[in-house]
């Protein structure tokens, strides 16, 4: 058993931000299932909403958000957020995060979809890439930080693993990938910054590491979870057959990209008022909508009236990218399709991250803190890291420390090696087609039906596969892919509206009041079995 003042697992900026601001008081064990530098941060291209502009206030950046989450955002956690933006980003600039300049040496800042200033602070198209280089770096150097790279968390502990449910988390069982085997890591304090869960649909920007891994961790340790069914689908993944979910950032179009048929007409404009800028479910649903009626494969996003040199100095990345796939930027429209991008809903927390299990706390895409409601505004997400992972830092440095409990190790004596690791294969590539099939961008109670009724024979089969094998990397991801699978579906049965990101054509219009879609396990943290609901 190692023990550790707080363990961290997930090291995109949620995680790297938290064991930061730790170190110099706590020992630190920072668990990531690649590298430090894979996660969906490091991807993130737009940059961070703050407000840092004098034209720019205050108000003017929570109604925006507000605006976005059709009504379903907790004002509080908005406002909560947005008053400590400016903050969290001098925080990046102290730690010498290269964000772009412009032309008088000030901050650029740029405008997104849905946003009514100017207000994304960025690192040129790769600003994700920059913040996490720059923080991976410090991580790397700090004596009171370990590194675990190339482990996976398999399961929380609790103190109900001794019969002291009362205790809360108590660490994690956690799978050393390279050497194939379990390690127990005992903590005073549990950090989930895992990210979302992209990897449940077929198509999606994210990495292949975001496979719900703490929201389904929290879920089966008794936490509740909020709102699965807000899925944010990117209106504008790069349609290539040699491309692998690469993003075209929402940046483009906040500079002027316009979007296309393949005859060069442009569609926007008869979908919504704000044309381009619109939030990102109405642009992802307009190019669901043109692509279905049309049958075709993609549309095109057209920055090309923009003089070449610009275009280059802005999306240097986005530019190589396309040029080594054929595609010049400077000369010829992008071919785009939506794609499964942002997990707006997770595990339940308050202002302080805490979940329902004590001393467990989670931070950034594996939580629903009420900031985005029904769908995200872009650039808020990274945010949402600093802030509630800043809120998080400060709630572990005023209690007193825990000392350390024995906990019982990984019992592998009763399974044994999988003899036919196609199991594993062919379950997840059939989760993950009948998820983007039938609960996509556009949803019917009878899609949701059926994929419900193909996840519960999933369950089934990869519980029996569970219990009788030795863990594997793939093993675990599939199990919280599932898990992850049936809460999104839960959550989408239950809400007979359409709202943000949930459009369903059985419930087409918006309820008057707004709320919550919340899931309570049938065993919560405190260790009391509650009644469960049996109508989903």
């Amino acid at each position: 058993m190692e023990h550790f003042d707080v363990l961290i697992l997930g090291s995109g900026l949620a995680g790297q931000s938290v064991a930061l601001k730790l170190a110099d008081q706590y020992k630190v064990a920072l668990v990531t299932k690649r590298t430090l530098m894979e996660s969906a941060s490091a991807y993130a291209q737009g940059g961070i909403a703050a407000v840092l502009d004098d034209a720019d206030s205050i108000e003017a950046h929570v109604r925006d958000t507000l605006v976005a989450g059709a009504g379903l955002c907790d004002p509080k956690a908005v406002r909560f957020v947005v008053e400590r933006g400016k903050k969290a980003i001098d925080w990046l600039i102290a730690q010498g995060v290269p964000f772009s300049r412009d032309e008088r040496g000030q901050y650029h800042l740029t405008r997104e979809g849905g946003h009514s200033q100017r207000r994304i602070i960025h690192a040129a198209d790769a600003t994700g890439a920059a913040v996490q280089q720059t923080l991976t770096a410090k991580v790397k150097a700090h004596p009171n930080i370990q590194v675990f790279e190339h482990h996976i968390a398999i399961d929380l502990i609790t103190g109900a693993k001794i019969g002291r449910p009362e205790l809360g988390c108590l660490g994690a069982y956690v799978f050393d990938r390279q050497a194939g085997h379990v390690r127990t890591f005992s903590a005073g304090h549990t950090v989930l910054a895992t990210g979302g869960a992209g990897k449940v649909y077929l198509y999606s920007t994210n990495p292949d590491t975001a496979t719900g891994d703490g929201i389904a961790m929290a879920w089966r340790a008794g936490c509740r979870v909020a709102n699965m069914e807000f899925i944010q689908f990117h209106p504008t993944c790069l349609y290539h057959p040699h491309a692998k979910s690469f993003l075209i950032s929402e940046a483009v179009r906040g500079e002027g990209g316009i979007l296309r048929l393949p005859n060069g007409e442009r569609f926007m404009p008869k979908h919504d008022p704000r044309a381009e800028l619109a939030p990102r479910d109405i642009v992802a649903r307009a190019i669901d909508y043109e692509m279905k009626r049309l049958g075709i494969e993609c549309v095109y996003l057209d920055i090309t009236h923009k003089d070449a040199d610009w275009i280059r100095s802005h999306f240097p990345n986005i530019y190589a990218r396309c040029l080594e796939l054929g595609i010049d930027i400077t000369k010829q429209p992008i071919p785009v399709v939506p794609a499964a991008h942002y997990t707006c809903g997770g595990v339940k927390v308050d202002l302080a991250s805490r979940t329902d299990l004590p001393h467990l706390y989670a931070v950034g895409e594996s939580t629903c803190t009420g900031l985005h409601g029904a769908n995200r505004l872009a650039s808020n997400s990274l945010l949402e890291c600093l802030v509630f992972g800043e809120a998080a830092v400060q709630d572990m440095l005023a209690q007193p420390r825990r000392a350390p409990l024995p906990l019982p190790d990984w019992d592998e004596s009763r399974v044994t090696d999988a003899d036919e690791e196609v199991v594993i294969a062919h379950n997840w590539d059939e989760l993950r087609r009948f998820m983007w099939d039938y609960v996509g961008i556009v949803r019917t109670t009878k899609r949701l039906q059926r994929a419900m009724h193909r996840i519960r024979l999933l369950e089934r089969e990869i519980a029996e596969y569970y219990a009788n094998f030795r863990v594997s990397n793939d093993l675990i991801e599939l199990r919280n892919l599932v898990t992850v699978a049936e809460l999104i579906v839960r959550c989408a049965l239950r809400r007979k509206e359409s709202r943000g990101l949930h459009y369903t054509k059985d419930y087409p219009e918006m309820l008057p009041v707004a709320r919550d879609t919340i899931l309570r396990p049938r065993r919560p943290a405190s260790g009391t079995p509650v009644r469960q609901s049996p109508t989903v």
